[in-house]
């Protein structure tokens, strides 16, 4: 385990000879104190109970950015289309006994992990509920752009320096891990359409989930294609901490579209979420977009084992098409 932070203040405390002012953008400081990162935890549940009351998609672009505003902004009008006076019974997320995973870094955007317990899950489950928060410049709001749920065995064991303060890791090269952060998305959609590549350990979101797809190929009822794209531009950024075995748990995006085709006298019968989401009329096919965030383990460079493990994945539908 980390040892404990020491608040970011200590190392922003006026010189003897005057007041200084520590640029964020140069210098290489504490993403946040742990002060705000707690408040930046409490508007972002405040603000996420609201939203999931009123059904209210704009509410949660507020407190979450990247993939899962991407997810959860769907999610929210798919449920609304059916709920239009909202969900007044939605009962309230409850994050708990946070620990803060705070990176000193250098430039923007900065980020840092909040590790919670939620009451979604049962209280001796074991379960941590990690939180990526980010945010682009000091006037910008902190928000959730990644979460993972993992097992308390799980959550790794994080490299810190000797102040208490996690480790970033450098997207490119620099990262010194087996594989680059920012090769990660392309990586494993290549290797969703093609198979090919031992970069990725079997498990759930890999080797069986190519299983699965071969299935739903070509059914007597229907046949289903799938184009599986890397994620780019800064709102899918991938971020990453250094674990102390030198390797990281990396959070990154992915985009998958799947199209289903029915049989001749065959029709779509997409459900009443899919319906919300839809442009065009699904006489023949349907088109769905999905993505996809995921915290995975990548080891050093240099470790023995040089795959790349999925620890969570969590995919939503986003939007869809009827033809």
């Amino acid at each position: 385990m980390s040892t404990p932070l020491v608040a970011a203040a200590l190392l922003l405390a006026p010189a003897l000879t005057g007041c200084t002012t520590v640029h964020g953008e140069r210098e290489n400081i504490p993403s946040v104190d742990r002060a705000e990162a707690s408040q930046a935890l409490r508007d972002f549940t405040d603000t996420y109970n609201t939203a999931y009351r009123k059904l209210d998609p704009d509410l949660v672009a507020r407190v979450e950015t990247g993939p899962l505003h991407a997810i959860n902004s769907a999610d929210l009008t798919a449920q609304h289309a059916g709920s239009p006076r909202g969900n007044p019974g939605f009962p309230a997320l409850e994050l708990t006994d946070a620990r803060y995973l705070i990176p000193r870094q250098v430039g923007w955007p900065k980020f840092f992990v909040a590790d919670t317990r939620s009451n979604r899950e049962q209280a001796d489950s074991g379960t941590r509920w990690l939180l990526l928060f980010t945010r682009d410049e000091p006037r910008t709001p902190w928000r959730v752009a990644y979460l993972s749920i993992l097992s308390r065995d799980e959550v790794p064991r994080f490299a810190t320096d000797r102040d208490g303060y996690a480790q970033p890791v450098p997207p490119g090269t620099a990262s010194r891990l087996a594989l680059r952060p920012d090769r990660l998305s392309k990586a494993y959609t290549d290797y969703l359409m093609t198979g090919e590549g031992t970069v990725f350990a079997a498990g759930g979101s890999t080797s069986a989930l190519r299983e699965s797809r071969k299935k739903t190929l070509r059914t007597p009822k229907y046949w289903t294609e799938y184009i599986d794209t890397p994620a780019a531009g800064p709102r899918y950024a991938p971020a990453g901490l250094r674990l102390a075995d030198g390797g990281a748990l990396v959070f990154f995006t992915s985009h998958h579209s799947q199209k289903q085709t029915m049989a001749k006298g065959m029709k779509p019968n997409p459900d009443d979420r899919v319906k919300a989401l839809m442009t065009g009329e699904a006489r023949k096919s349907i088109t769905l977009t999905r993505v996809s965030e995921a915290a995975v383990r990548v080891p050093a460079k240099d470790a023995a084992d040089q795959r790349v493990v999925f620890l969570n994945r969590v995919e939503g539908v986003t939007a869809a098409k009827g033809e």
